[in-house]
């Protein structure tokens, strides 16, 4: 997939170099060095050009933190202890600056113009990249960026977002999840990833979908109303009225709003946003149809319903609110 980061193999192996890149620096700098470590050394930096990278760019970290350093060295007569003290300080320094060079700071270095955004259970985030266009992040979702002179790519890795795109026809903005592929053509739309199908829905505007490489050709531009769902090698596209377009987005608002929905397509959406789950026990059950809007983490609100207003028996485990007849 051009413009696509390495797998999470590649990654990890490039977050090993830095690891031994920092350890190589710290035992430079804080422990008697040898000119059989300096041979070690200079043996670890000619395996590989990404080696030197490494270790040139925490270096280069590491001088500038020692040039900081020199502006707050303590006069001659405060004594040896003081010194030490400086010297402890940027060790830590230098630990700490080993602890952040994680997943997102090697993204960074493999891929400056790239940011990653993300949210946990429940959670709900706003981005606005430098072009203008707005992004909205449901509930456990995962997106990255990369916004240049010549590109706007974003990959949808796990959830649920809402676009708000400012069309640029010279720089066209595209959205990849998986194997599919969204290309605005001027839009707000919908993109919802879970493991075996996308659903995109098209609140204004139109967007070009189509399948990645390794795929039968398949386009489709969707319009304003449109709904697709891709599953495997199929897709179908339907057109839904504006108001049930909108109910879609209730979570923006920390709604749930369901007309017509099975107790189990409910339970599931409950699902999505708590750590205490919803359990349907039986078909019978999981077939009831219910209309009503909810706050995102009102589950007992919900449990009370399926008692009162259905007359299903339900039991409250701590983890869990079993629903059954």
């Amino acid at each position: 997939m051009s413009g696509a980061l390495p797998d999470n193999g590649v990654t990890a192996r490039a977050i090993g170099v830095e690891e031994q890149a920092a350890a190589w620096l710290r035992r430079r700098h804080f422990s008697a060095w040898s000119s059989e470590q300096q041979s070690e050394l200079d043996a670890w930096l000619a395996q590989s050009l990404t080696h030197r990278v490494a270790y040139v760019r925490l270096e280069a970290v590491w001088n500038r933190m020692e040039r900081l350093a020199a502006l707050h060295i303590p006069a001659p007569e405060r004594g040896a202890a003081r010194s030490m003290k400086s010297v402890a300080s940027m060790a830590v320094a230098s630990l700490a600056l080993v602890a952040v060079i994680g997943l997102s700071a090697m993204r960074f270095f493999l891929d400056p113009h790239e940011q990653s955004y993300a949210t946990g259970l429940g959670g709900h985030r706003a981005v606005r990249l430098a072009d203008g266009t707005q992004i909205e992040l449901n509930t456990d979702t995962s997106i990255r960026a990369r916004v240049t002179n010549s590109s706007r790519t974003i990959w949808l890795d796990r959830g649920e977002a809402y676009f708000q795109v400012k069309h640029d026809a010279a720089h066209p903005f595209v959205v990849i999840a998986g194997d599919r592929r969204m290309t605005d053509l001027g839009t707000k739309f919908l993109a919802r990833r879970e493991a075996a199908a996308l659903r995109v829905s098209v609140l204004e505007g139109s967007v070009r979908f189509d399948a990645m490489e390794g795929h039968a050709p398949e386009h489709r531009t969707l319009l304003k109303g449109d709904v697709a769902i891709a599953t495997g090698d199929k897709m179908s596209v339907t057109n839904s009225p504006a108001r049930k377009l909108a109910s879609e987005l209730g979570w923006r608002h920390g709604e749930l709003i369901f007309e017509h929905t099975t107790l189990a397509d409910a339970a599931s959406e409950f699902n999505r946003y708590n750590r205490e789950k919803i359990v349907v026990a039986d078909p019978e059950s999981a077939r009831v149809t219910i209309g009503g809007t909810f706050q995102t983490g009102s589950v007992e609100l919900f449990g009370h319903m399926a008692q009162d207003v259905l007359g299903l028996h339900v039991v409250n485990r701590g983890d869990a609110i079993v629903i059954s007849r």
